[in-house]
């Protein structure tokens, strides 16, 4: 029987999330997703002159990819420093970005606002996702656009999330993230509203080793760092153990650096 959470419960967990993200450095991970926001907008076809909102947008894959392309373009998150990291790096691409502090469960713009709504790895871990997504939907125009990319359970970083679960697991109640990377998922969330296309595809994450992964999620990437330091040590070398020994398992570099196919879900919905 699934866990019904107040209000006030789910504020808790919100604000417990918000300390997870803005712990370690996500932009360090974050900047190596680029790709993914470019070929996201590539999929969306945005079009330049188009209000596009980025929602969850960390440091602004998603965003900074349709600045690229001459769209008007809103950045949202509810960590600041990860959007004043967005604002340096349009900067210094001499991008026009706007930044706005919301929360992806709750934006402050009207109804039909935007062309198109992007999110890259980001909305989907929101904990009331039935919000989340039809907040996307609301601020979009009839006929706009929602493109996300979202992490598969199957793929190499939900097996990742599994195995951070089993050592610390999430709150009781809150739906899994990754029920964004599946059609059945997006199905519930957006089928109502939107025409979905859904493609699987791949991002590569590469390091020099399975360790340097394990290090630079450990001391950059929030929920891992998190649950580094919520461990005793018996827990901790678990956690290293098993980790180390997923991105050796996935391994397709045969020159002893790492190479891991990360496998997500590519979103392109037209709201009806």
């Amino acid at each position: 029987m699934s866990t019904i959470l107040t209000p006030d419960a789910l504020a808790a967990i919100k604000a417990k999330q918000q300390t997870t993200w803005a712990a370690g450095d996500y932009a360090v991970i974050g900047t190596s997703l680029q790709i993914i926001g470019e070929r996201l907008c590539e999929a969306v076809d945005v079009s330049a002159g188009w209000k596009v909102i980025d929602v969850a947008a960390g440091n602004g894959n998603a965003a900074l990819a349709a600045a690229r392309r001459g769209c008007d373009v809103t950045a949202t998150d509810y960590v600041v420093a990860l959007l004043d990291r967005a604002c340096q790096r349009a900067a210094a691409d001499g991008l026009a970005l706007v930044t706005r502090v919301a929360d992806a469960e709750d934006l402050p713009f009207e109804d039909a606002t935007f062309d198109a709504a992007l999110s890259t790895v980001g909305v989907m871990f929101t904990p009331n996702p039935r919000r989340a997504a039809g907040e996307l939907v609301r601020v979009v125009r009839p006929g706009g656009l929602i493109g996300l990319a979202n992490w598969t359970p199957e793929g190499f970083v939900g097996q990742m999330f599994k195995i951070v679960g089993q050592h610390v697991p999430p709150p009781a109640g809150v739906p899994s993230p990754l029920q964004w990377g599946t059609v059945a998922g997006l199905e519930s969330l957006l089928g109502a509203s939107c025409d979905i296309d859904l493609t699987r595809r791949i991002f590569s994450f590469r390091f020099r080793s399975p360790e340097d992964y394990f290090e630079t999620f450990k001391e950059f990437y929030g929920p891992v760092l998190k649950a580094w330091a919520a461990l005793d040590e018996p827990g901790r070398a678990s956690l290293r153990d098993e980790l180390t020994k997923l991105a050796d398992d996935h391994n397709r570099n045969g020159n002893g650096a790492l190479t891991v196919d990360a496998e997500y879900l590519q979103v392109v919905a037209v709201r009806h």
